[in-house]
């Protein structure tokens, strides 16, 4: 009994810090300097928090916010399965580690699409939408047009993070829609 509750505590702390990780990702007009921490900087002289001012966190498109509320609530129906299955005597240990670790991969896939979608708009685009499945990622940047170039750039961040093997294919989105 106490293994299965510690290992729905495990799921429930790590799936908060997911949650929290890409919230704070996120952030657009955060305050929060981040590379403070890895300042020779002490703790007194070091200040971790922004204003007191608080901005929802919006896209800047409602088609991109509309497919990450789809992507957000396809994976929050999964994490419950798993979440189910982890905690249920009906299935033997093994079943429980498949699900634990397909947990663990869901949790790294949203990880690293929210790490894309921040590089990608550090590109100056205004928002970008990334769906990593398997070997294939595709990216869908906010834009008026694209080029080869700016294409193959925005592919060349993905295999960088990804790794050489991965297909990507990028697409653009009109602020017009």
């Amino acid at each position: 009994m106490k293994v299965k509750r510690r290992t729905v505590w495990l799921l429930t702390l790590v799936s908060l810090a997911a949650v929290i990780s890409v919230y704070y990702v996120f952030e657009r007009d955060s305050k929060l300097n981040l590379m403070a921490i890895f300042s020779g900087d002490t703790m007194q002289e070091t200040s971790l928090t922004g204003t007191d001012e608080t901005t929802p966190v919006q896209s800047e498109s409602h088609l991109f916010e509309q497919m990450r509320m789809e992507m957000s609530h396809q994976r929050s129906q999964l994490r419950e399965q798993y979440t189910q299955k982890i905690g249920s005597d009906q299935y033997t240990a093994e079943e429980k580690n498949v699900a634990f670790n397909d947990m663990n991969a869901l949790i790294k896939q949203e990880s690293s699409e929210a790490m894309l979608e921040m590089l990608i708009k550090s590109l100056g685009y205004p928002d970008a939408f990334v769906r990593v499945e398997d070997e294939k990622v595709a990216v869908t940047v906010m834009s008026d047009e694209i080029s080869k170039a700016q294409a193959n750039e925005i592919a060349f961040i993905v295999m960088s993070e990804q790794g050489e093997g991965v297909k990507v294919t990028v697409d653009f989105k009109s602020n017009y829609y």
